[in-house]
């Protein structure tokens, strides 16, 4: 939680380069008197407006349960805050609304700075059929068209998107110790 809490700012200021970076140009050659736009992206401005509002939210239960003083309205002294008076709430009935909703801004504002994080998605699995010593991964790829692709097999077995559903029930029973 406390990790979260402090990767906040930065996160929050990485979101601010995001709302006014202009898209890449694939074509760097300026015509004369051509006009560059400006490029404003409205999700990191919204993810940045409701860190700042679920944070001074948590802030102002805290200073009012412990009879203190708020911080300013910026997110490093809110974080400072709410980290410093962490064990605090940590106790308290609504401390798992907390994580959840800290857990959701981090997840949020991550997702608004890099929104193809692939990578962080891979699923990986033993393989389903017998005797395979295969792994099963796939990630998700951007750019592929509905209905295309299919899950593959470090051993070479593949399985049509069709057929996922019945591959997902074999994995299930595969965790569970059920012979297939």
């Amino acid at each position: 939680m406390e990790r979260n809490l402090r990767a906040l700012p930065v996160l929050h200021q990485e979101c601010l380069h995001r709302a006014t970076s202009s898209p890449r140009r694939t074509n760097p050659t300026r015509v004369s008197g051509s006009r560059t736009r400006d490029h404003l992206d409205v999700s990191a401005l919204d993810a940045r407006l409701n860190i700042l509002t679920v944070l001074e939210s948590w802030a102002g239960m805290v200073a009012e349960k412990l009879e203190t003083a708020a911080p300013p309205r910026s997110v490093p002294q809110l974080t400072h805050f709410l980290t410093r008076h962490l064990p605090w709430l940590a106790a308290q009935p609504p401390a798992a609304d907390f994580v959840n909703e800290i857990h959701g801004l981090v997840g949020e504002l991550r997702q608004v700075i890099d929104p193809e994080p692939a990578e962080r998605h891979t699923l990986l699995r033993k393989c389903v059929v017998d005797n395979c010593n295969g792994t099963i991964s796939a990630a998700p790829k951007s750019g592929t068209a509905a209905g295309a692709g299919s899950l593959k097999c470090s051993s070479g077995h593949s399985w049509e998107m069709r057929e996922w559903l019945v591959l997902r029930e074999l994995m299930k029973q595969q965790r569970e110790g059920v012979p297939a």
